[in-house]
């Protein structure tokens, strides 16, 4: 049983880990342990880990070797795996570095309790749980305006880049009851925005409740004056989905819907089930029914088999969409994935030529589509201060805008966007 109750824990990927982290501490929290910003101050370090990306893993790894001394230094110690890549590496990770005491995947967080109180004989926790839809874990939020509300869990379109089916498991939604819930608590504790959590949010269904239902329901909860949800599966975005973003006043006007390439051949490869074509269909969709909306994305560059012209296609998709902004990275392998054993990896110099022209393109677009703000008023939800003791928010189309003004985080202003950069704006207090 541990005496001490000063826990360290260093989040690595995704919002769904971030949020993982928040119930973690939530969990740890009602037991007594208070989190501290060094190592060196625990009795438990933790390490919530991401496989997306071989870079990813090399982070974890080097952060776990600095506190190897630690352990040496203090036998009492517990040092945790979680996340991706202790789903992935398990009883592995545990033989190749003994000085960890637990390894826990993303479907078993629910049983750190128990397991840091020694009331289990072993010291991997990856099997998948079906009913993890259902368990209602305590939150320590890190935010007191935005909050982060898991609908489902676990994705069931296996691209062959991608480890998170292996990692999260099959689909599962949480029941509609507890999603409802949550946010009207959230509402009353005074958060302003929410953003709704799921490898793909638009495979939600509890009953006859899909995700555009689910949004229509959502809309009606009082206080919170923001919806946001991530990530969205191109080939599962319908129409319906569209009209009620349109209509629901909540819903920013901001999708993230990601692409990953322009290139159909290159999409086939990756299982993605849908073409250029149809990807491109459906920004039409969400442009004539919500003109001002931004849409970001995300980009894979050196897939297997892409060959220039593949990527020349991916270029002229930047060109012809324009988004407001993507995630841009490399291929990188993973293990068990199909990706991996494709025939045709790209060299390593080749990827980082085609993704920094990617991002400079990118860049242009960026920076020409936040040029056309100035001058126009943006509503915005301020957030807090920056490091620079600046009051700072987000439009509701999720653009960062810093403002000469003090201001209450939680607050909902009217600004005036007096200059532009590539990744916020800057402005003052419209007053009519």
């Amino acid at each position: 049983m541990m005496k001490g109750r000063a826990v360290y824990i260093k989040t690595f990927g995704c919002q769904m880990n971030e949020h993982d982290t928040e119930r973690i501490l939530g969990i740890l929290g009602a037991k007594g342990f208070t989190e501290v910003d060094e190592p060196k101050k625990a009795d438990l370090i933790i390490f919530n880990t991401c496989a997306i990306r071989h870079k990813a893993e090399q982070k974890f790894l080097s952060s776990l070797g600095r506190i190897k001394h630690l352990k040496k230094k203090n036998p009492e110690l517990k040092i945790i795996v979680a996340g991706c890549s202790a789903q992935l590496q398990g009883e592995n990770l545990l033989n190749k570095i003994p000085y960890i005491d637990y390894i826990i995947g993303p479907d078993n967080i629910h049983l750190i309790e128990n397991i840091i109180e020694n009331q289990f004989s072993n010291r991997v926790f990856i099997h998948e749980n079906p009913d993890l839809a259902k368990i209602n874990l305590p939150v320590k939020r890190k935010d007191r305006v935005k909050a982060w509300v898991n609908i489902i869990y676990g994705c069931n379109n296996y691209c062959t880049y991608c480890v998170v089916p292996y990692t999260r498991g099959k689909e599962r939604s949480r029941p509609l009851n507890d999603i409802i819930q949550e946010i009207k608590i959230l509402a009353e504790q005074g958060y302003k925005e929410i953003t709704l959590l799921g490898q793909n949010v638009n495979s939600y269904r509890d009953g006859d409740v899909n995700f555009p239902s689910l949004l229509e329901k959502i809309e009606n909860i009082e206080g919170i004056e923001r919806v946001r949800f991530i990530t969205s599966h191109p080939k599962d975005l319908s129409m319906e989905l569209v009209n009620v973003m349109k209509n629901c006043r909540k819903i920013c006007e901001h999708i993230h819907l990601p692409i990953q390439a322009g290139s159909n051949k290159i999409l086939k490869l990756m299982n993605r089930k849908y073409t250029y074509e149809d990807y491109l269909e459906k920004i039409y969709w969400l442009r004539d029914a919500i003109p001002n909306i931004a849409i970001t994305s995300d980009i894979i560059v050196g897939f297997p088999q892409e060959e220039d012209e593949d990527f020349e296609k991916t270029i002229y998709a930047l060109k012809e969409i324009e988004f407001d902004g993507i995630f841009a990275f490399k291929f990188s392998p993973r293990v068990g994935t199909l990706a991996a054993k494709l025939d045709g990896q790209i060299p390593d110099e080749i990827k980082s030529k085609r993704l920094t022209e990617v991002l400079r393109l990118q860049d242009e677009i960026t920076e020409r589509k936040n040029k056309k703000l100035e001058g126009k008023i943006q509503e915005v939800l301020v957030e807090g201060k920056d490091e620079e003791g600046f009051t700072t928010g987000r439009t509701r189309t999720n653009k960062i805008v810093k403002i000469y003004s003090d201001i209450k985080p939680g607050e909902i202003v009217n600004v005036k966007i007096t200059k532009s950069y590539r990744h916020s704006l800057e402005g003052e207090i419209f007053k009519e």
